[in-house]
């Protein structure tokens, strides 16, 4: 029983740490969006256009550079292209 009570504290101590890492990531993908809207509102002035596939392979080309485990790139790969996808749905501000 006390193993179990045990294992039962450390999985609460594990669910509190990824509670604080959530509201991390939250807020990292609020300001991520920001950064993200201010860019598409410059774009008709640059003459560029919304969508950029060349830009979208440079972001998981980075972001597999700043991977060390344990997700794999494909597993980044699937995560940012969901976050891509947002931001494109994103109404402007």
């Amino acid at each position: 029983m006390a193993q179990a009570n045990d294992a039962l504290s450390r999985i609460q101590e594990y669910r509190a740490q990824i509670d604080a890492i959530d509201k991390e990531i939250v807020g990292l993908l609020n300001a991520r969006t920001e950064h993200s809207l201010a860019i598409r509102a410059l774009k008709p002035d640059a003459r560029m256009g919304l969508y950029d596939p060349r830009r979208e392979e440079e972001i998981f080309e980075r972001v597999y550079r700043f991977n060390e485990g344990p997700l794999y790139n494909d597993n980044l790969r699937e995560i940012y292209k969901g976050i891509l996808k947002v931001m494109k749905e994103m109404p402007s501000l």
